[in-house]
């Protein structure tokens, strides 16, 4: 009996690594006595997110992380990877975080819901140049507003699929190549946005180019187009909007426009896929897409994965091009997606 006891204590005192204690969330402390906001997200044992070094909600700088998670020593090491985004305020000091840094830290979990990084951060191009001690506390609420809330809001729920992950890596960095690779991976690219004064512009419909030779085209036992390829491909395009773009970038903010009934997009740019799986709430789907990328004239089409349980698939998207703003109502069928023409200026 003693010895039934004994195993059935130590069946408790197992250490156990529940859904809450994540690496994967908002961190908020300092990194060398710097005020940082920090999103992770882990996917297997590599880690990505943003980093927010600020004075104020409006003096900041923001950098893409990349970095690795040891699940073994419950160890974490990041590094600053792309500047992604600075905003300058009013500060006599300047703007933060203009140095990148790479961060080694023990996460650790005391208890009553508490969870902490606690590490050293060197120079990322210097690692002996040790700077100052790192200090987060996993937190949930945040400052700042970017593409990784969702997967972090979500991720216990399928945003932690590595497709989704590696997806909004590429979306939220801002990389500068070659001209070649820039027309290759601009489908890849940024999210995020914001709200002004609609902008009312008669809906306009326009046909594509015929697709009937690829419909009626039967395929010589190759490669058979994924499902959301092909239904980007064999559905009409119908012209909802066009707006001007100027400036650095262009955000964008998708919300189901009904009830929420389980719609499902996938989004293409320029014929090519930027984003799959973007499931629709009342909760804003956010989409940044650097202007330099862009052609003079580009086509962003929705094209619908389902219909939800109330067809059409409606979206109501939100446009922000400087301080202007411009919204659409997106409609796509079986038969038909929703297309948004962006003109550079």
């Amino acid at each position: 009996m003693k010895k039934y006891l004994v195993y059935f204590l130590a069946l408790f005192t197992i250490p156990v690594f529940t859904p809450a204690q994540m690496i994967t969330g908002v961190w908020k402390g300092k990194i060398d006595r710097k005020k940082v906001e920090l999103k992770i997200i882990q996917k297997g044992d590599s880690l990505a997110g943003t980093s927010y070094y600020y004075d104020s909600p409006g003096n900041y700088r923001r950098y893409s992380i990349r970095g690795y998670f040891d699940p073994a020593t419950n160890s974490a090491v990041w590094w600053d990877d792309q500047l992604l985004e600075e905003k300058t305020g009013k500060s006599i000091w300047g703007t933060p975080g203009r140095i990148p840094y790479l961060s080694t830290a023990d996460f650790n979990c005391p208890g009553s819901g508490k969870m902490y990084l606690d590490g050293k951060a060197t120079v990322k191009e210097e690692e002996e140049n040790t700077r100052g001690p790192v200090s987060l506390e996993k937190t949930d609420t945040k400052i700042f507003d970017d593409e990784w809330d969702f997967v972090i809001e979500n991720y216990t729920a399928g945003t932690n699929d590595p497709f989704i992950i590696d997806s909004i890596a590429a979306i939220s960095k801002s990389p500068t190549p070659p001209a070649e690779e820039t027309i290759t991976r601009q489908t890849q690219e940024e999210p995020e946005i914001t709200i002004s004064k609609p902008v009312t512009e008669p809906v306009e419909k326009n046909t594509p180019p015929p697709v009937a030779q690829i419909k009626n085209q039967t395929p010589v036992q190759a490669v058979t187009l994924p499902a959301i390829e092909d239904k980007f491909i064999r559905r009409q395009r119908v012209l909802t909007k066009e707006i001007p773009v100027t400036g650095d970038s262009i955000e964008l903010r998708f919300y189901d426009n009904a009830e929420i009934d389980g719609d499902s997009i996938s989004l293409f740019l320029n014929d090519k896929l930027i984003f799959q799986h973007i499931r629709l709430t009342a909760s804003a789907y956010i989409i940044k897409l650097p202007v330099h990328e862009l052609k003079e004239t580009n086509e962003l089409i929705m094209v619908a994965e389902n219909l939800g349980e109330i067809p059409p698939n409606t979206s109501y998207m939100i446009a922000l091009v400087g301080d202007k703003r411009y919204d659409a109502q997106l409609a796509s069928t079986e038969q038909s997606s929703a297309m948004i023409r962006l003109v550079r200026k």
